[in-house]
């Protein structure tokens, strides 16, 4: 997805034409939500909800939230799948038509809506659908079309505050599909510009059951509907206890249920799963900072700088800023600062050639958008950096040809 806009003055013009702010374009609401132990934390062995004089304990978990068979298929969804991909051979092209299928309006025309759960049933009959739940829809039908397709997790550039000082992180979750001859493609109801995607991993089918609670819960935590939050986040757990982000979601719920051991553990818990948890150690510094443990909150305050100042995509996220304010000094700081951290990351090597058209140096962004090229893996990219490069030396020429002339 690229954004373009229009204005008066040339290398102004170029630079929106050239789609800086696409760097900035964020598609991920509604999808598998991450809110942000000691040695040998288990599930089993997690405290019981305190909630107004009452104590709720993990035996209750798995009567209070079923889970749902996400991929189950009906009689409606198994007659749709042959009338639109029967008697074609190569997956490919199946793959092709099923989709046309699930997309088009003259058929099921699913949309999107970032607050509908669901299993794969309940987005067929319902043709409303977020991240997950489509995966569900797209991952259900495409096996029963003979294809191998899977849910998968797409690790997304985190986002911090004006301050810098906080994290979010998200996770979105598509589907993979294997169609043949070394092909695999990903289908996606909202898809992530690729700029913004900083790794993938296959997951399992109880991995996006634990997501589906996951979702469930922290939209009980954001109405304050706490038994609901503790009840889905341990389900979660219960299905995947090796999901890092599950145990920052469950820690969320104990503070705000007054447990704040409880969610220590939690959120430490999830660093020895993922020492580099960007939500579980800012989970951390509020909880310190709410409890007046100033050694441990100078200690994770430290930490998260650390690992702050060590991300590419944080200083890239400075760019971003500095970049809006059409401050292209900073920008092109704070991005050669990402680039050196990260320096095969084609889209850096993008945004600080389009730093330095801002700062009047057409020639230095010509490299960087010829490295930019270089570096790139995706076609689209590929192509989109090619297209911008023409357009900038386009209109470089005549300013060189004026210099000639009066030389």
């Amino acid at each position: 997805m690229v954004v373009r806009a229009e204005s008066s003055t040339p290398h102004r013009r170029i630079l929106r034409k050239l789609g800086l702010f696409a760097l900035l374009a964020t598609c991920l609401g509604g999808c598998a939500a991450v809110t942000g132990s000691g040695s040998g934390l288990s599930v089993r062995a997690l405290p019981a909800l305190q909630l107004d004089g009452r104590s709720l304990g993990i035996e209750a978990v798995a009567a209070m939230a079923p889970t749902p068979d996400l991929l189950a298929t009906d009689a409606e969804m198994r007659a749709f799948v042959q009338r639109y991909t029967d008697g074609i051979a190569d997956p490919r092209q199946r793959l092709l038509a099923l989709h046309r299928a699930i997309r088009g309006q003259a058929t099921l025309g699913i949309s999107y809506d970032p607050v509908a759960e669901g299993t794969a049933r309940d987005v067929f009959h319902r043709t409303t659908a977020n991240c997950l739940s489509y995966a569900s829809l797209v991952v259900a039908l495409a096996r029963e079309a003979g294809l191998d397709a899977h849910y998968q997790w797409l690790k997304v550039r985190p986002e911090w505050t004006l301050q810098g000082e906080r994290v979010v992180v998200r996770m979105h979750v598509n589907t993979a599909v294997a169609a043949g001859r070394g092909d695999h493609f990903m289908v996606d109801i909202d898809p992530v510009p690729t700029a913004n995607i900083t790794g993938s991993r296959r997951l399992r089918d109880a991995d996006a059951a634990a997501l589906y609670h996951s979702n469930i819960a922290m939209q009980a935590l954001a109405k304050l509907q706490i038994e609901d939050a503790w009840v889905h986040s341990v389900r979660a757990l219960q299905l995947s206890p090796d999901l890092p982000n599950l145990w920052v979601n469950l820690g969320a719920v104990y503070r705000y249920a007054g447990q704040h051991n409880a969610a220590e553990r939690n959120y430490l818990h999830a660093l020895q799963l993922d020492p580099a948890n960007d939500s579980a150690m800012n989970n951390l510094v509020v909880l310190y900072r709410m409890d007046g443990r100033l050694e441990e909150l100078a200690y994770w305050d430290a930490r998260v700088a650390h690992y702050r100042d060590a991300n590419p995509y944080y200083h890239a996220w400075r760019g971003d800023q500095a970049a809006l304010d059409e401050n292209w000094q900073g920008a092109r700081d704070h991005y050669r600062r990402a680039l050196e951290l990260a320096p095969d990351d084609a889209r850096l090597h993008y945004a600080l050639g389009l730093a330095h058209l801002g700062l009047n140096e057409p020639a230095v962004a010509t490299n960087y958008l010829q490295r930019a090229i270089a570096h790139a893996v995706l076609r689209s990219d590929i192509d989109l950096y090619a297209a911008r490069l023409r357009e900038l030396e386009q209109a470089s020429a005549p300013a060189t040809s004026d210099a000639a002339a009066e030389s």
